[in-house]
């Protein structure tokens, strides 16, 4: 009996152990929209939510989530089912986002706790871009945040001009030129249209890895549309 006792003891100890390191690497997702107009912020994970202009939503990420990434909806119209339409970044015309979203749209992308409890953050142009775009860590002693704020759709080359945004030349062409599906690709006028105007952003899928931040697993961050 005193074995099975220390057994459950032992069992029960490390399910808590378990949960507290779960809770503590978890992400907390400040997500504000700065923009002058509305915009359904989305996510996925997160689904989605509509941001007038100055409010904010927060999603809680797992620890140990890959391939995720946070975008902007703009000019949405939904009924009250959730079903409706998006004019950029729109995500199978749902209002909670299961899927990732139609280009334009610029990304934050993340994966959480990865190679040495480190989490991956980027911001990507290889979609296109809807509105500018900051994804910073707000906690612990990583302060690295990045930026996209230039007017990329007011000065996006007429070929890649799309309603409420500028796509990624892959999109329009859709040649493994620009889109890099096969081999190897390198820069082009069209993506160096991108980075010329936002350094730390991916502007082709083999831009440089430069692109790509980290901050030790747990770490909280903000994403501004906007800012």
């Amino acid at each position: 009996m005193d074995s099975f006792i220390s057994i459950s003891i032992s069992i029960f100890v490390l399910s808590l152990y378990a949960l507290f390191f779960h809770c503590t690497n978890a992400a907390t997702f400040n997500i504000r929209n700065h923009c002058p107009f509305t915009v359904w912020a989305a996510g996925v994970p997160g689904g989605g939510r509509q941001l007038r202009s100055g409010q904010t939503w927060r999603i809680d990420v797992a620890a140990g989530t890959t391939a995720a990434r946070i975008w902007a909806r703009t000019g949405c119209s939904f009924d009250r089912s959730g079903h409706g339409r998006c004019q950029t970044g729109d995500c199978n015309g749902l209002y909670q986002c299961q899927d990732y979203g139609a280009p334009p749209n610029t990304l934050a992308e993340y994966s959480l706790n990865q190679s040495n409890n480190l989490d991956f953050f980027d911001i990507s142009l290889v979609e296109g871009f809807n509105v500018p775009m900051e994804f910073s860590p707000t906690s612990g002693w990583c302060n690295r945040g990045i930026h996209c704020t230039a007017d990329i759709n007011g000065q996006c080359p007429n070929e890649l001009r799309a309603p409420g945004g500028c796509n990624n030349a892959c999109t329009v062409f859709k040649s493994d030129q620009y889109c890099c599906n096969f081999g190897s690709c390198s820069e082009t006028n069209y993506s160096r249209f991108f980075k010329d105007r936002c350094r730390d952003a991916y502007s082709y899928p083999k831009d440089n890895h430069a692109s790509t931040f980290t901050c030790p697993g747990g770490t909280n961050y903000r994403v501004v549309f906007c800012p």
